[in-house]
């Protein structure tokens, strides 16, 4: 593949491009000293990918990423910064991985792979989802969260590994997950059809049991939740 690294930090620039030529899948690194730059190489030739720093003068790496996702055909973007305190946005922005710095070649090499893989599978189950926990950001298979659960601004991924803290809001997630399988069973949690053990009822009341914990199905959600789960019963 061939990609664009950008950098406004030459050091950090030049030692980039030489552990992304070092990848055998790596076919050619393009250089850019800042956002604007990489813009203009983007109008000149096309590339498979773009490795891009956060932190540059003028356009930053965030906003570099938001021009770049209005592309007809957008580029799958690594964020490799210093900074851990933009996992959140870059998960909102769906790139495809988040590198730190310093950066180790297995890592980047993950990166690399990651970028394979977004370019041949589709399936929604396999995205990831950059969480952070105790100043370390983690990334977290869609396919392992087994129900969300909606607190304030935040929501809480369940998923046998543990709970994560995400900041977005649980009517985002009811809608980019949508085709991967969630549905909006409360108005505080959305649960994975696939990982739904039960479906109870009683006295009119329903719930449904995920990875054996029992969760309440409002009124307003328990027809749709039977719909959908007879349809994806039957042969």
């Amino acid at each position: 593949m061939k990609v664009l690294v950008v950098d406004d930090e030459k050091p950090a620039l030049d030692e980039l491009a030489y552990l992304l030529g070092r990848d055998p899948r790596v076919t050619s690194v393009v250089k850019a000293g800042s956002a604007a730059e990489a813009l203009r190489v983007l109008q000149e030739e096309h590339v498979d990918a773009v490795f891009s720093d956060i932190h540059m003068p003028g356009l930053s790496g965030l906003e570099l990423a938001k021009v770049l996702g209005r592309f007809s055909e957008a580029p799958p973007v690594v964020f490799v910064t210093a900074h851990d305190e933009h996992a959140v946005d870059a998960f909102e922005l769906q790139v495809v991985d988040y590198v730190l710095k310093p950066v180790h070649e297995d890592r980047l090499s993950e990166a690399v792979r990651r970028i394979g893989s977004a370019g041949t599978d589709t399936t929604p189950e396999d995205d990831s989802i950059a969480v952070e926990l105790g100043g370390v950001t983690r990334f977290v298979k869609r396919a392992d969260v087994r129900y969300v659960e909606a607190q304030g601004d935040y929501v809480r991924l369940h998923t046998p590994s543990g709970n994560h803290l995400l900041r977005v809001p649980l009517t985002t997630l009811e809608e980019q997950w949508r085709e991967a399988g969630f549905v909006r069973i409360h108005r505080s949690h959305l649960v994975s059809l696939s990982h739904v053990a039960e479906v109870r009822m009683d006295g009119g009341r329903c719930s449904v049991v995920v990875d054996g914990e029992e969760l309440p199905v409002s009124r307003r959600h328990t027809k749709a939740l039977r719909d959908v789960l007879v349809r994806r019963a039957r042969p």
